[in-house]
């Protein structure tokens, strides 16, 4: 009989304290490919330790963290990335006076094979190297559609597009899993219908995503699936409907007056 085919993601058990204070409690949830999901909660529930632990900056106190069957435990956070796993955060970090183009580069870096002896040398490897990276750059930038600032400090673009640049450079290092950390917020109306229309096309082209996310506008036009913490516990998961439906979440996140 043959064994089962790993998760393509999966946290099973999963616990985070930092002394007394327990951020993640026994958390379990498993992801399917090329799926958009989300993970939702009130303010300190928990969402961002998660990405945390997923991309190796926190480690787990207990529990198991992997990615095709492949435990993350002992993993630094650029092997994690040269896993196939990127994510944004919650709080822009771009380098602001870089380029859009710069920034999206350095996003490639862990996928970069010169050595630091090309890098230094100039070697024809590291200049082919160099050119590919900066035209895969440029593909993203058109793929976010901020291909006209290519050569913009990123302190210069509106807030929105400063969001996509952060997407554009995540997408750099070519992953199978993208961790979007509150993409809409402070977005306007326009800006989040065409973050919608950006995920979608990200989809499209094979990535799993995870948003943590509080516009539940969003999240509900936009994932298939939904995991709710409150206070570092799971307290409910399943579609959109399902979990919108759910007396425990509308109780401690969504409120008794949503419609």
């Amino acid at each position: 009989m043959r064994a089962p085919e790993p998760a393509f993601f999966e946290l099973r058990n999963v616990r985070c304290a930092f002394g007394g204070l327990v951020a993640v409690d026994d958390l379990s949830f498993a992801l399917e490919q090329n799926s958009i999901v989300a993970l939702i909660g009130p303010n300190g529930a928990g969402k961002s330790t998660v990405f945390n632990l997923i991309t190796g900056i926190y480690r787990a106190t207990s529990g198991t963290v992997s990615f095709g069957g492949r435990s993350l435990a002992k993993l630094g956070t650029h092997q994690i990335a040269a896993l196939g796993i990127a994510r944004t955060f919650q709080n822009i970090r771009l380098f602001a006076f870089m380029s859009a183009l710069d920034n999206v580069m350095t996003g490639r870096h862990a996928r970069m094979q010169a050595s630091l002896a090309d890098s230094l040398l100039h070697t024809p490897r590291q200049r082919r190297e160099e050119r590919r990276v900066r035209e895969r750059a440029r593909e993203l930038l058109r793929f976010v559609g901020l291909e006209r600032s290519a050569g913009d400090d990123a302190h210069n673009l509106s807030y929105g597009s400063q969001r996509r640049l952060e997407i554009a450079r995540a997408l750099a290092s070519s992953p199978t899993l993208l961790l979007l950390d509150e993409p809409a917020a402070g977005m306007n109306p326009r800006e989040k219908d065409d973050l919608i229309a950006l995920v979608e096309r990200i989809r499209a082209s094979g990535v799993t995503i995870v948003l943590v996310e509080h516009d539940m506008k969003l999240v509900m036009g936009l994932c298939e699936r939904v995991t709710v913490l409150d206070q570092g516990r799971k307290i409910a998961e399943g579609t959109p409907a399902h979990v919108r439906a759910d007396p425990r979440v509308i109780e401690a996140y969504l409120g008794a007056s949503d419609p």
